[in-house]
C-alpha cells in the first residue's frame, strides 16, 4: 500500500463491515399478537348476538314436611286461628238476640241441612256457631272459678282461650229443639234431631268432632259438629293427625 494513505484507511481497509443483528424476538411477538387478534375477531364474529348468559341452575332443595310443635295442643285441645270476620254469615239467631255465625261455605251446607231435616221433621237448634278468642276466654276463666274447676277439669268441657274448634267459622254446636232439656247434654244422643245427624250429616259435610273416648280426651260432646267440607276446614282439623 502507498506509503501516502492515511494510516486510518489502512487499518480498516482489510476488515469486513459488521452484519446488523436482526431481532428476532420482536418478529416472535408480533407473530403472537396476529394470532390472538385474529382468534379474537373469529370468536367475536362467530358468536350468537342477543343472547344472554343461562343463568346457573338453582340448587335443589328438598322438602321436609312439616311437624306441628308441641305447644300447638293444650290440656288436649289443638290451636285454631280465628276466622276473618267477613268470611262469616249468620245462620240463625239465637233467644237472647245473638247471631249465630259460620264461614260461607260451611254456612250453606249448614242451611242446606237444616231445611231438609225439617222436611223430615226434625227440628235442628243452632245454639253457638263462631266464637272469638275474646269470647272463649270468659266461657273458659269465668265459669270455671264459678263452679271452682281448675283448668283441667274445665279444659274436658270447654277449650281454653285459643283452642277452640269454634274459633275457625267451622264448628256448630246443635240440640233438638223439641227436647230443650237435652241441650249441650250428653243425653241429647237420644233425641230424634241427633239419630237423624247420625244418618245424614255427612252428606253435608259435618262430623262429630268429640265421639266417645275420643283420642285428645275431650268429654262427649254429641252436641258439637263441625264442617270438613273443602280444602280449607280439611287442613284446619286434621293437620294434626298422624
Amino acid at each position: 500500500m502507498p506509503k501516502d494513505v492515511p494510516v486510518a484507511r489502512r487499518v480498516n481497509s482489510n476488515l469486513t463491515p459488521p452484519k446488523k443483528r436482526t431481532n428476532w424476538w420482536l418478529w416472535v411477538g408480533l407473530a403472537i399478537f396476529i394470532a390472538i387478534a385474529y382468534f379474537s375477531i373469529t370468536n367475536l364474529i362467530s358468536t350468537p348476538k342477543n343472547l344472554s348468559p343461562e343463568p346457573a341452575a338453582a340448587p335443589i332443595v328438598q322438602a321436609t314436611p312439616t311437624v306441628p310443635p308441641t305447644d300447638n295442643k293444650v290440656l288436649g285441645h289443638f290451636a285454631y286461628i280465628e276466622a276473618p270476620l267477613d268470611s262469616l254469615e249468620v245462620v240463625a239467631i239465637a233467644a237472647d238476640g245473638h247471631e249465630i255465625k259460620l264461614r260461607s261455605a260451611a254456612a250453606i251446607k249448614f242451611k242446606q241441612m237444616l231445611s231438609d231435616a225439617q222436611a223430615s221433621g226434625i227440628e235442628l237448634l243452632a245454639i253457638s256457631g263462631f266464637r272469638s278468642i275474646k269470647e272463649q276466654q270468659q266461657l273458659f276463666f269465668d265459669i270455671s272459678r264459678q263452679r271452682n274447676q281448675i283448668p283441667a277439669e274445665r279444659a274436658k268441657v270447654s277449650a281454653p282461650p285459643g283452642y277452640s274448634e269454634h274459633h275457625t267459622g267451622y264448628a256448630i254446636d246443635l240440640g233438638d229443639r223439641n227436647s230443650p232439656s237435652t241441650i249441650l247434654n250428653p243425653s241429647f244422643d237420644q233425641t230424634a234431631a241427633f239419630r237423624w245427624l247420625e244418618q245424614n250429616a255427612a252428606k253435608y259435610s259435618f262430623e262429630l268432632s268429640f265421639p266417645q273416648n275420643n283420642p285428645q280426651g275431650v268429654m262427649y260432646e254429641p252436641w258439637h259438629w263441625r264442617f270438613v267440607g273443602d280444602d280449607n276446614s280439611l287442613s284446619t282439623f286434621y293437620k294434626y293427625s298422624k
